[in-house]
């Protein structure tokens, strides 16, 4: 159970009152331009991070990483940064944001994705939860608490 940190919300973004979950807005918020907030990638990160062990959690997918990542200016989207995204563009191109980006091939729009991190092996894998793993990911050694994105 992720709750999202107000303080690293996008201005674009819309955080619900119970802070888990989050939609895209009709307009930009005024929000103080503190050194944790994201400024110009449209993101939001959880509250707690994870610094040991395995973890799963789950993220529903409708129409709307590591601590130390770049919240200011153009983010450079890959596990080398800090991130660990499947992301979805034209409408139906999914891809594994690495370098270089992987397209991956699915069934359908995944309506839940599941993302099971285990950190001292260095392992992020992500699931479209109803068929199969979207695409999984083996990092060195991750050396810094995670945050869900």
């Amino acid at each position: 159970d992720v709750t999202l940190d107000p303080d690293t919300l996008h201005p674009n973004l819309i955080l619900s009152d119970d802070g888990k979950q989050v939609r895209h807005g009709d307009i930009k918020q005024k929000l103080p331009n503190n050194p944790e907030r994201f400024d110009q990638c449209t993101c939001v990160l959880g509250k707690e991070g994870f610094s040991s062990g395995r973890f799963y959690l789950e993220v529903q997918t409708k129409e709307k990483t590591k601590e130390s990542i770049n919240r200011k200016g153009n983010i450079a989207v890959s596990p080398q940064y800090g991130y660990w995204v499947v992301g979805l563009w034209n409408e139906n191109e999914y891809w594994a944001c690495t370098r270089p980006y992987v397209s991956l091939s699915l069934r359908g729009k995944p309506q839940k994705v599941g993302v099971f991190v285990d950190y001292e092996e260095g392992l992020v894998s992500f699931y479209d939860v109803e068929n199969s793993i979207l695409f999984s990911v083996h990092v060195a050694v991750i050396k810094e608490k995670i945050q869900p994105h």
